[in-house]
């Protein structure tokens, strides 16, 4: 069984429209855009990432923003539900928040015994708000959201699938024990994590398949220590007979990437070397980062952009 896996590193979805993805994390939810880049294999586009003061492993959103993309359609083989935490005693402060700002789907409701405040994106993103106890982790107060309210990470997801038995399987294999279940939802728990703790699996065997596109999760990321520990992952998996790409320098992390059973692809990403090996903390997303590569064509690149609010 793999032991170096710390809980969720990043999510990273996608967008029709960057400035008003950009809107809606930063001044909505009051997260901190913690870096401003592009993708690394479409660099016509952004990649925006929205976490804590530094971006912390397992509290970064990301996106890439494709310009007037398709919705994507919900279904199985996709993670279904990205869960933020929000302080005990919160969701009424968040659910006259997010009505105030015309935010669509908002079904409060709770699930394992925690009070959750269900939304939707500007894409019809399936996010969710959920009260948790004790949680130690500082939040980034932007936007007038004051600190006994703000966010705090991620709280876990929720993955949808046809079947949930393989899912559950590799993720016991990936460190994660199972707590307890609630109809068809069964919830795993990484032990001693970064707070980004648990992965939900929700058994939909009548539903179609998803279909990606704008407010679709595109990958799910999961935390290492570093690069050593993410080897010792990776050959554990291979040796599994998981298909595994090489590691992948993503200026911010290492990245590894794999299909799962159930159609979702995860990442394996390492904690070092954090978003500030390029911006100083202060000034962390306020600057447009380019790969080494593309700085050439920083002119080029910049013109075809739209501009982002601070």
């Amino acid at each position: 069984m793999i032991k170096d896996i710390k809980g969720l590193h990043h999510v990273t979805s996608m967008a029709s429209d960057a400035a008003r993805n950009n809107t809606f994390f930063t001044d909505t939810l009051g997260l901190r855009r913690v870096k401003k880049t592009v993708n690394f294999d479409e660099p016509s586009i952004y990649h925006l990432y929205y976490g804590d003061e530094t971006g912390a492993a397992g509290t970064v959103m990301t996106y890439f923003p494709f310009d007037h993309m398709m919705r994507g359609r919900p279904g199985v083989g996709e993670v279904g539900e990205t869960q933020f935490a929000i302080p005990k005693g919160t969701l009424s402060y968040w659910k006259d928040r997010l009505t105030s700002q015309g935010v669509a789907g908002l079904k409060a409701d709770t699930i394992f015994g925690a009070n959750r405040l269900r939304f939707s994106g500007p894409d019809g993103d399936g996010l969710a708000l959920v009260e948790k106890a004790d949680d130690g982790r500082s939040a980034w107060t932007g936007a007038g959201v004051p600190d006994d309210a703000a966010i705090r990470g991620f709280a876990g997801a929720r993955l949808s699938l046809h079947d949930t038995a393989a899912m559950e399987e590799l993720l016991g294999f990936m460190g994660y024990q199972r707590a307890e279940k609630e109809g068809n939802v069964t919830r795993l728990v990484i032990p001693n994590g970064n707070g980004a703790d648990t992965i939900d699996l929700e058994a939909l065997p009548q539903t179609t398949f998803a279909r990606q596109g704008a407010g679709s999760v595109h990958h799910i990321a999961f935390a290492v220590e570093d690069r050593a520990a993410q080897l010792e992952v990776r050959k554990a998996l291979m040796d599994t007979g998981y298909q595994v790409t090489p590691v992948i320098d993503r200026d911010y992390f290492w990245a590894i990437y794999f299909r799962t059973p159930g159609g979702v692809l995860f990442e394996i990403a390492t904690n070092e070397p954090g978003f500030n090996r390029d911006e100083d903390t202060a000034h962390l997303g306020q600057a447009l980062k380019l790969p080494q590569r593309y700085e050439p064509l920083r002119d080029r690149i910049e013109a075809g952009l739209v501009p982002l609010a601070a």
